[in-house]
């Protein structure tokens, strides 16, 4: 009889586990798939940063491709959530302009490097670290995730300020969009 109670207390534990862990999940706000315009588009601002090979990466080498420059860091749950993303959209566009360079703000490699163990797809895209957070003021970043759209005349086009989906079919469209802006 005790073998028993103890059978269903540790179902019903399970139970109640799952349950609530569903709760969470599903009372996160979903990722959106716009991205602002910015009306009067502004000249990509310096960007020089060490990547997780430890070699320098800097903006102006990128020119005439499409940047989606994005600010995060590993304790903000919609800059974890959109990660995947953002590699499924550097796969969607590879060969046609688009490169993702992703700015890791305030932390260490290892914290990095740990977290992007975690996800799947694995990014192959550029990841920056910016340990002192010295970008953020020059780009305007007042939250994270940030993410800038550079059109490839180095303008900065689009801002998203908050979790995207950045494979959604709109954003994939409004970013391949400016390899035909003048």
């Amino acid at each position: 009889m005790r073998n028993s109670l103890n059978g269903c207390l540790g179902l019903a534990l399970a139970v109640l586990l799952m349950a609530t862990t569903a709760a969470v999940a599903d009372g996160l706000p979903p990722l959106t798939h716009k991205l602002t315009l910015i009306q009067k588009p502004m000249a990509v601002p310096a960007l020089r940063l060490r990547n997780l090979d430890d070699e320098l990466v800097d903006i102006k080498n990128h020119s005439g491709k499409i940047l989606v420059v994005n600010f995060w860091a590993t304790w903000c749950p919609p800059c974890r959530r959109e990660m995947g993303s953002l590699e499924r959209l550097q796969q969607a566009t590879r060969g046609r302009n688009v490169e993702v360079l992703a700015v890791n703000v305030g932390e260490d490699v290892d914290t990095v490097f740990s977290f992007l163990g975690t996800i799947d797809p694995s990014p192959s895209f550029q990841i920056l670290m910016d340990t002192e957070a010295e970008s953020l003021g020059r780009w305007g970043v007042k939250g994270l995730p940030t993410t800038y759209i550079v059109d490839p005349n180095g303008k900065v086009m689009y801002r998203a300020v908050g979790g995207r989906e950045f494979d959604h079919p709109d954003i994939v469209r409004a970013i391949e969009g400016l390899n035909d802006w003048p």
